[in-house]
């Protein structure tokens, strides 16, 4: 009898164990799954985004506006009334960060702690504007971004028309301090509606300089090269060239340049597989070996970029570097 009323004793108290185990990991769980369920956007309503209104408050005095506008399913920056390419990818991270469920704080729910934590009228400030199916001037979010904490780890938030104040991800704040033009797509060839233009894509390239004409032309999963005298071609040299010039990129747009006898100096143009013909026109390099770029059968047609001697300089290179060496 002693042996069973000690069992029993025993049993119960591993049952009480059990409970309280099972209790505290649900209870654990619901605070995480309480502070990680905040967001400031939904995913969905995020989808609908058709206009950007970004403020960065530097100082009390200093502050820049620029703008990002979607138009035909791609993002343009607008500054100072001009308009120029966006990095889609950089967008839709910037959405991501908005969209993504995370550990955000509540740190104040008074307005009388806004200035303490830089959340007045003079703050930065995102405004997302709704897309052409919604109503003209719906507003999907409307954030203010203060003062970072002392670790310089999160940066306080706050919906304008709220006083509810959180801290969290500081790379949000990262995004509109660093400079507009790390917004631009100063890709010479941008990507494709699919994703990365990629050398499959390229069936033809023809070189031209004032000095000599090169052709690479592919054939079957190879590549011929016409125009210079190669006894045997380097095609993984011809391939890592050909990819250099898909993915060149400029250091920024020049404006205001009406002379097009600027860019008759060198040509680069590709034959692509859906039969698109892409034209780099080049003017003849600067002092610092800087040229300028127009490109035509872009998707971006019209802007005139700035390219680097460092990059400049790569994309022609003499034909005997594409001589195989043993």
């Amino acid at each position: 009898m002693i042996y069973k009323k000690k069992l029993y004793i025993l049993s119960a108290l591993i049952a009480v164990l059990v409970l309280l185990y099972t209790g505290n990991i649900i209870f654990t769980s619901g605070a995480v799954s309480g502070k990680s369920s905040f967001v400031w956007l939904d995913s969905k309503t995020a989808e609908k985004a058709g206009r950007l209104a970004m403020i960065v408050q530097f100082n009390e005095e200093e502050q820049a506006e620029f703008e990002l506008l979607k138009e035909n399913d791609k993002w343009f920056v607008i500054v100072n009334e001009k308009t120029f390419p966006a990095r889609q990818i950089r967008v839709n991270d910037f959405l991501n960060l908005l969209t993504a469920r995370s550990s955000w704080q509540v740190r104040s729910t008074t307005a009388s702690g806004h200035e303490r934590f830089g959340l007045t009228g003079k703050s930065s400030r995102i405004t997302i504007f709704g897309d052409n199916s919604l109503p003209a001037g719906t507003v999907l979010l409307d954030l203010l971004l203060g003062n970072d904490d002392e670790l310089k780890n999160e940066t306080y938030f706050r919906k304008a028309d709220q006083n509810e104040v959180r801290s969290g991800d500081r790379s949000i704040k990262t995004y509109l301090t660093s400079p507009v033009s790390n917004w631009y797509n100063l890709k010479l060839i941008p990507e494709s509606d699919s994703g990365k233009v990629d050398l499959v894509d390229v069936q033809k390239v023809t070189v031209i300089t004032p000095s000599e004409t090169q052709i690479f032309s592919k054939w079957n999963r190879s590549w011929t090269v016409t125009g210079i005298r190669l006894s045997n071609p380097d095609i993984p040299a011809i391939e890592n060239y050909l990819r250099i010039i898909l993915n060149t990129e400029g250091d920024g747009f020049e404006e205001n340049i009406s002379d097009d006898t600027k860019f008759e100096h060198s040509r680069i143009v590709l034959e692509m597989s859906n039969a698109r013909i892409i034209t780099i026109s080049l003017s003849e390099g600067d002092e610092s070996g800087r040229r300028l770029a127009k490109v035509s059968g872009s998707s971006y047609e019209g802007y005139i970029y700035s390219i680097p001697l460092w990059s400049a300089e790569r994309l022609f290179r003499e034909g005997s570097s594409f001589e195989y060496q043993q």
